[in-house]
């Protein structure tokens, strides 16, 4: 078999049920020259199990496991170090790639030059009969990655910031140097998102869905917690250190373009769960955040769309 040009950084914990499928959607890419590390991160059902029988019948696939939790970002962070590949990208176990992702994002970097790619992505959204189904672009996201662009910078294509998740790019693994994730933290793929922007020489973006991106039924995901006070604490302090960075590189209209998305998407669901939290600490961090988002000088230009939050439906 030719060698990988691409790895996939594969994180998970206690994902038995959603594993096998992110593995499938692996195995069917059309672009066959990829490997990916499975790590394992402490899990106490059978993930560990399912990533160790991948493995063993396809030997593409690398397995790393942690004995003890350690999180997302060190779990990321721990794979990264062994990557060899030419390209570098990341796949949470619980989600899936699109058929031909691999293809486009490896194809688009390997004809431009740039130094990542970033593509669309959709919610994978569960169903009655307990299958899941594939929503639809969200207007954010296609602001971001519609229509294609090659070699623009964030300064050129402000709108792009708004793809703040690891998984949607592929990199090329050189572009990382001793860029890591904050450990410890929920969201911690936001901050590396807005550095990565600000570091770029050049990106490119793509229309192509290029992964189904799981809402679990059971409402277990991290951007499902919201309404519990830590990982409100984290969000929160994602969205200010993104900010922060896009404002020392003089991103100043990608900054805007941030506070047009947070207000529109964010602040309201944040105020309802205040209104009815128990611990007042929650409002008051709510309001916190919302007095220095009015604080900015970028605030003034900021235009957010109503329409955006009854998009979140679909």
């Amino acid at each position: 078999m030719p060698s990988p040009i691409v790895t996939l950084i594969v994180p998970g914990r206690d994902i038995e049920a959603y594993a096998p499928a992110a593995i499938a959607s692996l195995q069917a890419q059309t672009a066959t020259r990829w490997r990916a590390i499975l790590v394992d991160d402490g899990s106490l059902d059978a993930t560990g199990d399912i990533f160790r029988d991948a493995a063993s019948a396809d030997t593409r696939f690398a397995v790393l496991e942690h004995t003890e939790p350690r999180g997302l970002g060190a779990a990321r962070n721990a794979a990264l170090d062994r990557v060899d590949t030419e390209y570098l990208g990341f796949l949470d176990g619980d989600d899936e790639l699109t058929p031909t992702a691999l293809e486009r994002l490896t194809g688009t970097l390997s004809s431009t030059g740039s130094d990542f790619v970033a593509g669309s992505y959709v919610r994978l959204r569960p169903n009655e009969d307990g299958s899941y189904s594939p929503g639809r672009v969200q207007p954010w996201t296609a602001a971001a990655t519609d229509p294609q662009r090659l070699g623009t910078t964030i300064h050129d294509h402000p709108a792009a910031s708004a793809n703040v998740v690891a998984w949607s790019k592929v990199s090329r693994t050189g572009f990382w140097g001793d860029e890591r994730f904050p450990e410890d933290v929920a969201y911690e793929d936001q901050i590396v998102a807005q550095r990565m922007y600000t570091r770029a020489h050049a990106f490119d973006v793509i229309p192509d869905v290029v992964v189904h991106w799981r809402l679990r039924a059971e409402g277990t995901s991290i951007t499902q917690t919201k309404s519990q006070l830590p990982v409100l604490r984290d969000y929160l302090a994602a969205l200010r250190g993104g900010i922060r960075i896009l404002q020392r590189a003089g991103a100043h209209a990608a900054v805007t373009a941030r506070l047009d998305l947070i207000l529109a998407m964010d602040m309201a669901p944040l105020q309802e769960i205040a209104a009815v939290h128990p611990d007042p600490a929650y409002a008051a961090e709510v309001q916190a955040f919302l007095d220095e988002l009015r604080a900015l000088p970028e605030f003034r230009d900021a235009r957010p769309d109503p329409d955006l939050a009854a998009a979140l439906s679909w």
